[in-house]
């Protein structure tokens, strides 16, 4: 065998395995944002668990204080259409963003409910709030989760070279579930 040929054969081992070591990096890097990806979809599937029972329970915490605010109906109405908005988003945009509109509606009820005494002594409306309370709390939780997957997934499909498998195979970029305006940021103090 001549020296030429040992050198091709050599160059030609080099190519091989530089081709098979991409295309095991190219399966590697796909399989991983189909994993991210999933992981993404699991978080907000898991908050719109939470959310989907929230919405169940407005329709009942809104009756109750009709009951006792009966000059709220502006306040009320807000709220029904922040929950119709919500619950009937298109995307997962318009969804997080609805999502901060009905957020600040029901934190518009809970301060009317401060002005009627009887309504903060039901019964049925101290469960119904206790209700809320807890799922915002699951809400809140799972907010955490789903923006902790979204965050790494975007990162991975952001960073070189995975950005190139991330534009050949359209892994888009997710969106975080933000508060969205600057009076959302306040503290508001609401007390039951």
């Amino acid at each position: 065998m001549s020296i030429g040929a040992i050198i091709g054969l050599v160059v030609g081992g080099i190519v091989l395995i530089t081709i098979i070591a991409l295309v095991i990096w190219l399966i590697a890097t796909y399989n991983t944002f189909v994993k991210m990806r999933n992981n993404v979809e699991e978080g907000f599937s898991t908050m719109d668990v939470y959310m989907k029972k929230r919405y169940d329970l407005i329709p009942n915490l809104v009756e109750t204080v009709k009951g006792y605010a009966k000059h709220e109906n502006d306040t009320l109405e807000k709220v029904m259409a922040a929950r119709y908005g919500a619950m009937n988003s298109a995307t997962v945009e318009q969804r997080l963003d609805n999502e901060n509109v009905l957020q600040g509606a029901l934190k518009s009820l809970f301060a009317v409910a401060e002005n009627y005494p009887n309504l903060k002594a039901d019964q049925n409306f101290q469960d119904l709030q206790n209700t809320l309370k807890t799922l915002e709390e699951e809400i809140a939780n799972s907010r955490k989760y789903y923006n902790g997957t979204v965050k790494v997934y975007n990162t991975k499909r952001e960073m070189f070279p995975s950005n190139i498998v991330a534009k050949w195979f359209k892994f888009d970029r997710k969106p975080l579930f933000e508060v969205d305006s600057a009076e959302e940021r306040k503290t508001v103090k609401v007390s039951f």
